[in-house]
């Protein structure tokens, strides 16, 4: 029987994000940060952010600064070069 993975997310006034579920942080910066969760890759965006809190063993993040958006990608799915050249000759 596979097990249900867990991932919670709370923002508090665009402002500060806590994350659970978290395998690592893939890559970040003061405008996008990546990260690898146990439901797949979210992405946030936004301006001034740092990550206040790292818990790899409870796999806890918490994120401060202004949040514009959060996007998860599914997992495993990789757009290939041929399809990025097709929408830009359409």
């Amino acid at each position: 029987m596979d097990e249900i993975k867990k991932s919670n997310l709370s923002l508090e006034n665009r402002k500060k994000l806590t994350l659970t579920g978290v395998i690592e942080i893939i890559n970040f910066d003061e405008e996008t940060i990546l990260l690898n969760t146990s439901l797949g890759k979210i992405t946030v965006k936004g301006e001034g952010l740092k990550v206040d809190k790292l818990d790899v063993q409870n796999g806890e993040v918490i994120i401060a600064g202004m949040i514009s958006s959060l996007v998860y990608s599914k997992k495993g799915v990789k757009k290939s070069k041929k399809d990025f050249i097709k929408r830009i000759f359409k």
